[in-house]
């Protein structure tokens, strides 16, 4: 039974040091020994025949399941040698047929209409605030940070992305910004706290919309920052700034004409707009079955080929384009290790099984970015190409200035209460 399987390690393994321990019981070591020896032993025969049919959808399963149960190394070394060796296995026979199958089928996967979006979010963003508090920065920004030192904390990191963000923005007290999917509203507080802007944010989240409104209202923001519990495709009205950090991965390729065009439309003739995404190193593609199933129902990390097209085709202008590459991997890293600290609880709010596959999640998420295809991109959008000053100059100066700001406070008791 493990023929097959066995096939596909030899012909998928050209890096690294693994070892699968078979149903039987029988040792295979594939790889050119180089890196850490990692290690995992398979339970049942069943399991050898999914690995080899769906590999990316079983090896997440299997995890969970307790079926594919480590021996040596870590979860994380595991997916990284795996990935490593991705490339290649899209090369063999089979699976080069499965994916060509997906790709042909990935924009059912993302038709993502105003009430199918409100659902998918709830899958994942509705679990409990308590939750998320466990891992998260004391901000709760659940995104890339931005590690402009190697020992930053997280807490500072994800205030430097904010930061960055702003700079980019090039905010003027008074004007008006919308945050397209707010969150848990770190990002609207925070640009309200270094510049004197009125923030709208809207999110599907109907958790983080209450806390978000709390937030705001525990630091006498509420008359510049509200939170709505609304669709981007529903919004009227037109703003200077927009922002939207960890939305676009939800919008699907079906609908990218409409969030440029909305996000066009909803911009004043001088406005700019920031966006900020998961993007992918390679061509177009799909979301990995197993992702999709269990984490985020409706989401794709776009090329930026197909994000520039339809960048293109709404009329829009690109002023700046930039690329964090590492910075999320070590985001991830800090989000594992706090999981992990806090493991216990996150059992007892659900169960096992949940425990794995959150930390296979964030395992694999922190592999696909360090040693994988993906990246951060940060575009910077406007309908007038002299929005910003035409030089990076200024981004400098204005980040430089906002480091002598000082620190903005954090609702610490509108966030504990997150864990009531």
């Amino acid at each position: 039974m493990f023929g097959p399987l066995d096939g596909m390690f030899r012909f998928m393994m050209r890096t690294g040091n693994l070892t699968v321990v078979d149903a039987a019981g029988v040792r295979h070591r594939y790889g050119d020994g180089s890196g850490p020896a990692v290690a995992f032993r398979i339970t049942d025969r069943t399991t050898e025949r999914r690995l080899f049919l769906r590999p990316a959808l079983a090896i997440g399963e299997a995890y969970m399941d307790g079926t594919v149960v480590l021996e040596s190394g870590t979860l994380v070394e595991l997916l990284g040698v795996l990935m490593s060796n991705h490339d290649q296995l899209d090369r063999h026979p089979l699976h080069r047929f499965i994916a060509g199958a997906a790709v042909a089928v990935r924009r059912w996967h993302m038709h993502n209409p105003i009430h199918k979006s409100k659902a998918n979010v709830a899958h994942h963003y509705d679990l409990s605030n308590a939750f998320y508090r466990l891992f998260l920065d004391e901000d709760m920004q659940y995104s890339c940070a931005y590690f402009e030192r190697p020992a930053a904390t997280l807490e500072d990191a994800q205030f430097a992305k904010k930061r960055h963000i702003a700079a980019k923005l090039q905010l003027q007290p008074g004007q008006r910004v919308l945050d397209i999917g707010s969150g848990w509203g770190g990002m609207a507080i925070t640009l309200a706290q270094l510049t004197d802007v009125e923030v709208v944010g809207v999110t599907l989240s109907v958790e983080q919309h209450r806390l978000a409104t709390e937030r705001a209202t525990a630091l006498g923001l509420s008359d510049r920052v509200r939170f709505e519990l609304r669709d981007y495709r529903e919004i009227n009205e037109r703003f200077d700034r927009i922002v939207s950090v960890g939305m676009f991965e939800h919008v699907g390729v079906n609908h990218y004409a409409a969030y440029f065009g909305a996000v066009r439309d909803r911009l004043t003739d001088d406005g700019v707009a920031l966006i900020h995404s998961i993007g992918r190193r390679s061509p177009p593609g799909t979301t990995g079955k197993w992702l999709r199933k269990y984490i985020f129902p409706g989401g794709y990390s776009p090329a930026l080929s197909e994000t520039l097209a339809a960048v293109e085709r709404s009329g829009l202008w690109s002023l700046d384009i930039e690329v964090l590459r590492l910075h999320y991997a070590d985001t991830l890293a800090h989000w594992q290790a706090r999981f992990q600290a806090a493991r216990d609880r996150v059992a007892d709010m659900y169960d096992e099984r949940f425990c794995r596959m959150w930390e296979f999640y964030l395992a694999a998420c922190e592999q696909v970015f360090r040693v994988g295809d993906c990246m951060v991109f940060q575009l910077q959008l406007a309908r007038k190409r002299d929005a910003v000053p035409i030089t990076r100059t200024y981004l400098y100066e204005t980040e430089a200035r906002l480091r002598q700001t000082p620190d903005t406070p954090i609702d610490r008791p509108a966030i504990a209460a997150a864990g009531r």
